[in-house]
């Protein structure tokens, strides 16, 4: 069969320097196809400008729909599956902004379509699903820690040889049992890997097999980190919006240990003990 070429991204949330850096890079590196796996909104400053660009592409990629994307809806709709008092809790007003941004643009419609599974098939090729987390949950991760034991389940339920996820926003290759692929795209907009660079997965069909190209793409971030403030995010957003500011400066995870540390110690969410968790953990900021 001719060779094809597939591009996989992800976790772009709202950073539209990081999305342009890998539009144009999976363009000079030939890829013929792109699908996007999930949340493209949420905790930066460019969510409808990212999900517009994205929609206007020719042709328009295949979507399917991650977490954030989903939190968008259930939080204009004030929905069940949402701890009722989330809603009065400043904590999050980032995500209130950004559901605002996206309502206000008339794009909340438009992710309601996108599946939270995609199975993609090519002659002679093994047969590939595509999801955030995965199939049985768009917050299921795939990552290192994984077992081996649940990537041989998911994928025999599956009945496909490659899964590929994001959600983690580290990028991953493992091979399991059988030789089959176990895919993580990394994230274009919010690295938790401690590079900064903007990150995504090329697959290559060679000899009946793929074989994944994990890239990582250099741009400024100087734009992005300014918008934070420009664009009335992180004064609206308060702590949650200076925690996502952190994670795209740092390509490191502080929202979870942060969220982790209140729960434990029955702290409240909010700018006094965010200061108290900067000051408990240095290193994580360095």
């Amino acid at each position: 069969m001719p060779h094809v070429r597939l591009a996989f991204i992800a976790d772009i949330h709202g950073n539209q320097d990081a999305l342009e850096a890998v539009l144009a890079d999976l363009q000079a590196q030939g890829a013929e196809r792109l699908y996007v796996n999930g949340d493209v909104v949420n905790r930066g400053p460019d969510s409808v400008q990212a999900l517009e660009t994205l929609l206007n592409l020719t042709p328009q990629p295949m979507f399917v729909l991650g977490n954030h994307d989903d939190l968008m809806r259930l939080w204009l709709t004030r929905d069940e599956a949402l701890p009722g008092d989330w809603f009065d809790d400043p904590f999050w007003a980032a995500t209130a902004w950004s559901a605002g941004q996206l309502e206000q643009a008339g794009l909340i419609d438009a992710m309601l379509s996108w599946p939270l599974t995609q199975h993609l098939s090519w002659s002679g090729m093994p047969t590939i699903e595509l999801a955030h987390g995965t199939a049985a949950h768009y917050r299921e991760s795939l990552s290192p820690h994984t077992p081996e034991s649940r990537l041989i389940e998911l994928l025999d339920e599956s009945g496909t040889g490659l899964l590929i996820g994001s959600h983690t926003h580290k990028p991953m290759v493992r091979t399991v049992e059988g030789g089959r692929l176990v895919l993580n795209t990394g994230a274009v907009g919010a690295p938790f890997n401690e590079d900064p660079r903007a990150q995504y997965l090329l697959l290559d069909s060679a000899q009946g097999r793929w074989e994944p190209i994990l890239r990582a793409v250099p741009y400024d971030r100087s734009g992005v980190l300014s918008r934070f403030e420009k664009s009335g995010l992180l004064a609206e957003g308060g702590v949650s919006a200076e925690i996502f500011r952190e994670e795209v400066r740092l390509a490191r995870s502080l929202y979870t240990p942060y969220w982790m540390w209140t729960e434990n110690a029955g702290k409240p969410r909010t700018p006094e003990s965010w200061s108290q968790f900067r000051a408990e953990f240095p290193e994580r900021f360095m």
